[in-house]
């Protein structure tokens, strides 16, 4: 354990690292004074050797007792809330069962993706009125609370929570993934406390973030709040939450939730030989994502380094026998964090010969953002899990990446872009 100590040092994490291995947090704030009410309730540090994949599709997400089986590639619904094509509920629902009968039965939301919680509600509802009971008990939904920064009170964060608990038609919301738009107000830290309430009381099973950084992220843990997993954007071109971030992970067991990870499609055989500076001639960036993404691509290193890298993705491809999305997708999966990959490389030697290892892929599971009624990629998302990269393909990989800008340096920690 001591060894492990010495990561902290070039993020600055020491109390972090104490944090992680059970040194007492003495905060002076009100949450102390929470947690001493609460003695016994929340656990800073997460299960060593909590099952990451519990069967190589499947995450386990925990803190304490809090926990919570996903599916490590998870239906985005981002795509209902418009810009991507009219969207039919009952075409959505129908949908929505056929990622379910895949294996793929964890669905990504929020309170401001326009009417998906109503149609995950909608789709609940059929499940267990026409499959039953059984299988409904198999599907997960995470949902994300943004409000605006104001005064969070108790009663403000139960109206918000009482209302997804309405329209996804649960009496226990899955996952709470919580954003927070402005840091310099510490209300995050009351929405938190007083969901952290809500969770022991029923109506949510645990609690997560969304696009906050790794100071924040330490912040929170050392209020003692039980934050399972941090939601980030996370693909080949944006490499931040294998830095800071993904070390704090390691060190408290929060796992990452990736979104962008196929970059809304950019990464994919679709744009591949692709001349974006040629009107009319290919496919157009005509949806939210696409254009968000490829404004990501300018800031990484520009559409030329970017169709270097589609090829090397492709030629990884055509070896494994599944598309560059899935290659992107299956990159991010299998992440550990640039901090410690010395450390899991002796670890993986000592699990060669013990059988087991503490170390975990810091990222739990990556976000594909599914079109519901409009278009599918379940063969695509299947085949994530049929391969694994190995260090020839990892090199191809990195004789580009490595060429592109470091985003943190331009843009700043996970969730900056959201800040200004």
């Amino acid at each position: 354990m001591a060894s492990l100590a010495c990561l902290s040092a070039p993020s600055g994490l020491g109390n972090i690292t104490q944090l992680a291995f059970g040194t007492p947090v003495h905060s002076g704030n009100k949450r102390s004074i929470y947690q001493s009410r609460r003695k016994g309730s929340v656990s800073v540090r997460n299960e060593v050797g909590t099952d990451v994949s519990v069967d190589g599709k499947h995450a386990l997400l925990q803190s304490g007792n809090d926990k919570l089986q996903i599916t490590r590639v998870i239906n985005g619904m981002w795509q209902t809330s418009g810009g991507w094509g009219k969207i039919d509920r009952d075409l959505a629902v129908d949908a929505m069962i056929r990622h379910v009968d895949a294996g793929f039965t964890t669905f990504d939301m929020a309170d401001i993706y326009g009417p998906a919680e109503d149609i995950y509600g909608l789709f609940m509802n059929q499940i267990r009125r026409e499959r039953g009971e059984e299988l409904a008990s198999t599907v997960t939904g995470l949902t994300k609370w943004v409000p605006s920064p104001a005064k969070m009170t108790r009663g403000v964060v139960e109206a918000a929570i009482d209302r997804s608990r309405k329209r996804m038609d649960v009496q226990t919301l899955d996952m709470v993934q919580f954003h927070w738009w402005d840091y310099a107000n510490k209300g995050y830290l009351d929405a938190l406390l007083h969901m952290t309430d809500l969770k022991e009381e029923g109506k949510i099973k645990t609690l997560a973030l969304t696009n906050f950084d790794t100071k924040r992220l330490g912040v929170i843990l050392e209020n003692g709040i039980p934050i399972v997993s941090n939601q980030v954007q996370h693909s080949l071109v944006d490499m931040r939450p294998q830095q800071n971030m993904s070390e704090l992970c390691q060190l408290t067991g929060v796992k990452l939730i990736t979104y962008g990870t196929v970059m809304g499609g950019l990464l994919s055989n679709k744009w591949l030989d692709v001349n974006v500076n040629v009107p009319f001639m290919g496919p157009k960036l005509d949806t939210p994502s696409l254009g968000k993404y490829k404004q990501m691509v300018d800031s990484w290193g520009g559409w030329n380094l970017f169709q270097e890298l589609l090829r090397e993705c492709d030629k990884i491809g055509r070896k494994h026998g599944v598309p560059i999305s899935t290659v992107a997708v299956r990159y991010i999966l299998d992440q550990f964090g640039s901090h410690v990959k010395w450390f899991i490389s002796q670890a993986l030697r000592l699990a060669a010969n013990v059988g087991f290892c503490w170390f975990q892929p810091s990222v739990g599971g990556s976000m594909i953002g599914v079109r519901l009624g409009l278009s599918e990629h379940l063969r695509d998302s299947q085949s994530v899990f049929r391969f694994q990269l190995d260090d020839e393909d990892r090199d191809r990989i990195a004789s580009v990446t490595k060429r592109g800008k470091n985003l943190m340096d331009v843009i700043g920690d996970c969730g900056d872009e959201y800040r200004g």
